[in-house]
């Protein structure tokens, strides 16, 4: 026998009094909706930071990409998106990762701007010469301080549990938005490359 669907609204109420609980197709909607949200904010107070970020990127000697977590993970796609346009791009924390130096940029991402290993990796890279490119919610942070370009993200930080800016759990948010942000660059700097998907797709792994 064929199984009903119900929909309800977030966060709404049911006949009993009781919240009723959202679908995944409602829990969708609210998801996408506080992205869509977010990132017309970020575009309107970050336009020329954005711009600069890729230029940052596009004219760098390597790139090196850190973030902790989700976020990390949403910069580790970004860094793999980055070797397939042709960067020399390293991810801190691997074994192969070399020093850092002059002409290099670090690419992190930390939605409070202190995240301690973040931060330490920032100072370094700012000690040797080397450009900083900030992904946080905290343009007043310690990382902020540090970084050449900062891209504020208009979202709730991890710690924020109360809902008021997001209805998601634990600065989920912040690490989609920075997953977006990643493909946007990359999509700007492919476009600007003149290169084919063809001519990108060589560097796509075969060791799999």
């Amino acid at each position: 026998m064929a199984t009903q669907s119900t929909t309800s609204t977030p966060g709404a109420t049911s006949a009993s009094g009781t919240a009723s609980t959202p679908s995944v197709a409602e829990s969708l909607a609210l998801i996408t909706d506080e992205v869509r949200d977010v990132i017309a904010t970020l575009v309107a107070r970050n336009d020329s930071a954005l711009d600069a970020a890729a230029v940052r990127l596009r004219s760098a000697d390597r790139v090196f990409v850190l973030g902790a977590g989700r976020s990390g993970l949403a910069l580790r796609m970004t860094a793999m998106r980055l070797m397939h346009l042709g960067l020399d791009v390293h991810v801190v924390g691997d074994v192969t990762t070399p020093a850092i130096t002059a002409g290099d940029v670090l690419l992190v991402a930390s939605g409070s701007g202190t995240t301690g290993a973040i931060v330490r990796a920032a100072d370094t890279a700012a000690s040797v010469g080397a450009e900083i490119v900030a992904v946080t919610t905290a343009p007043r942070s310690r990382l902020a301080e540090l970084a050449d370009v900062t891209i504020v993200v208009p979202a709730a930080q991890k710690t924020d549990h109360d809902g008021n800016i997001s209805a998601q759990y634990s600065g989920a948010l912040f690490e989609q938005v920075v997953t977006l942000l990643g493909d946007a660059l990359f999509h700007s700097l492919w476009q600007q490359s003149g290169a084919s998907a063809d001519e990108l797709w060589p560097r796509h792994a075969n060791l799999e």
